[in-house]
């Protein structure tokens, strides 16, 4: 299989709010995501894609910042990857692409969340190397 992994146009970022309701068990309107990818895009934000020919198989959102610890760094969000394309090494492909992109960009880190709930996601980002930094917090206001 040719996969094609590519930063999706600004103005193409809606064909992700599918894959991120998925990510998130559809808990978030398509309405409000898409106010909020609207935002995002005018912010330090790309976002990555793959492509199966030319059906849209997995997204991964890039937050670009510069941290006083780590440096200039990119931040992976709402990864995602249709159940059936998973489990056959892509997730490290698009991965190496990611790494790959960054390093472009001038990047010297990538740090990312996850989900606690996620277990098969820690088992990928510690077979990626990433170390636990920290606990991520959230307070809704």
């Amino acid at each position: 299989m040719a996969f094609v992994f590519k930063i999706i146009e600004k103005e193409n970022i809606n064909l992700v709010i599918p894959l991120v309701q998925k990510l998130n068990g559809n808990k978030i309107s398509f309405e409000v995501l898409e106010q909020r990818f609207s935002e995002m895009v005018n912010q330090n934000y790309e976002c990555a894609v793959i492509l199966d020919e030319e059906k849209l198989i997995g997204a991964c959102g890039l937050w670009f910042c510069t941290r006083h610890y780590s440096g200039k760094s990119v931040e992976p969000d709402h990864v995602f990857i249709e159940d059936d394309y998973r489990g056959q090494g892509l997730g490290k492909k698009f991965f190496k692409w990611i790494y790959s992109y960054a390093l472009s960009k001038g990047c010297e880190a990538v740090e990312l969340n996850t989900y606690v709930s996620n277990s098969a996601s820690h088992k990928f980002y510690f077979n990626e190397d990433f170390k636990i930094l920290g606990f991520h917090f959230l307070k809704k206001l």
